[in-house]
């Protein structure tokens, strides 16, 4: 099942270079400065706000996880801390109109071809990281609970704040998707073993990425991405939806496939 979105719009198109193409296929990722306007990043802010403050579901808490740093249970201290909320798309116009923009929409076919959909059943989410009680997330690759024909999807990362290693920002492996990975260098969760000499040179080759309000950093789902927790005082919040080449669909009957997706092309 798929839903369709088209807009009139007045601005020009934006269009990445040849050398961002050629820097997101060699590296895995690209960040886009000031991709998202300040009007844009307050309303996005706010509904998050809002949203946060009413624990409005579907959500998710770092209880549910456990990963370290993490609550041990919701009775705990900080047991309630939200993780992210869930279905973003459906929060307000706002993100639909954002994602259907042509600032995002070309620069995905560049990288994806022609048709360009959102699957709805994977991130479509605001990612939080609270000052207290949010926990480490370690290397693994956006793919691994996922089921399409082919593991060609791309992220976009929106940064509603300052992101920076300190405030639980990502890490990447450059060029890490292009990288053929043995199953035992991941553990039973899929995450990427750091502990064997054959993966500890990949992790030494890792990069932060430093964002700003408004820049959108563009990654490969089979990138390897970590972040820590949250070491400052402020609560750090991301946007997160995944886009598909139209002929990348999911595998039937699986999780992928359990909602409808967006078609942002003809």
């Amino acid at each position: 099942m798929s839903l369709s979105r088209q807009d009139h719009v007045t601005e020009l198109p934006a269009e990445l270079t040849p050398a961002q193409v050629e820097q997101f296929h060699r590296d895995g990722f690209l960040i886009l400065r000031g991709l998202a306007d300040a009007a844009t990043i307050a309303e996005m802010r706010r509904v998050t706000r809002d949203d946060l403050a009413r624990e409005v579901a579907p959500l998710e808490y770092e209880a549910d996880l456990q990963y370290p740093g993490a609550p041990t249970s919701f009775s705990a201290e900080g047991g309630r801390t939200v993780r992210r909320l869930k279905q973003a798309m459906t929060r307000g116009p706002v993100f639909l109109n954002w994602l259907t923009s042509p600032a995002v929409l070309h620069p995905l076919q560049q990288l994806l071809g022609p048709k360009v959909v959102c699957p709805l059943a994977h991130h479509n989410c605001i990612m939080t990281k609270e000052p207290a009680f949010s926990s480490d997330t370690g290397w693994h690759q956006d793919m691994r609970y996922w089921s399409f024909q082919r593991p060609e999807l791309v992220n976009v990362w929106i940064a509603l704040g300052e992101e920076r290693p300190d405030n639980g920002g990502l890490w990447v492996i450059p060029g890490s998707h292009r990288q053929p990975f043995e199953a035992g260098m991941f553990d039973e969760q899929a995450f990427f073993r750091e502990d064997l000499p054959e993966t500890q040179h990949i992790v030494a080759g890792k990069v932060p990425v430093i964002l700003h309000p408004g820049d959108v950093l563009l990654f490969h789902c089979l990138t390897l991405h970590a972040a820590t927790r949250n070491h400052t005082h402020e609560t750090k919040l991301s946007v997160v939806f995944t886009f598909r080449p139209g002929d990348n669909p999911p595998l039937a009957g699986s999780r992928s496939a359990s909602l409808p997706e967006l078609v942002l092309t003809p």
